[in-house]
């Protein structure tokens, strides 16, 4: 039998408008990316990078829509699902007493991931603009460590909070 969590309704801080304002201006910045460069691409771009941040596969110029596009729908659906955090998994049991503040650290973290997640499609898609342009030699070894712990810090810094805020 599962636990029945509160149904609360979170009042957004001024950390969460930020990050949600900051993550729809990233994202349309890579719209507008693709748009003021699309008619400069070549017909043939990269459209995969091995770990280390070299091309490894080519593809047509159409292609160079799929990243705002996955960006755009994994955006929104962050924010729907945002909505609902009583359907979260959580590292704690849920209660009356707690569900505020863990509800509050489960969202939070979810727009920072989202907003991160964004930087990083965008910052993947200007190097592959700048690669097929032939400005740029892949994404560079600093990107897939850099990605990573943009993701990761934000991961354990809620997991050590929420754990403590139990």
């Amino acid at each position: 039998m599962m636990h029945r969590r509160p149904v609360i309704q979170l009042k957004l801080r001024a950390t969460d408008r930020m990050l949600e304002i900051a993550g729809w201006i990233l994202l349309i910045i890579i719209w507008l990316l693709v748009i003021g460069h699309y008619h400069r691409l070549p017909a043939k771009i990269p459209v995969h990078f091995d770990v280390t941040g070299q091309a490894d596969r080519m593809g047509k110029k159409w292609m160079i829509w799929m990243i705002p596009s996955v960006t755009t729908i994994l955006f929104i659906g962050l924010t729907l699902l945002n909505s609902y955090p009583h359907l979260f998994n959580y590292p704690t049991r849920i209660t009356d007493e707690n569900a505020y503040t863990q509800y509050t650290l489960a969202t939070r973290l979810i727009r920072y991931l989202k907003t991160i997640l964004v930087l990083i499609f965008g910052l993947m898609e200007n190097q592959l603009i700048k690669s097929a342009e032939g400005k740029a030699e892949g994404l560079g070894q600093w990107f897939m460590p850099v990605a990573l712990l943009l993701i990761f810090i934000p991961l354990v810094y809620y997991l050590v909070k929420s754990v403590k805020s139990r």
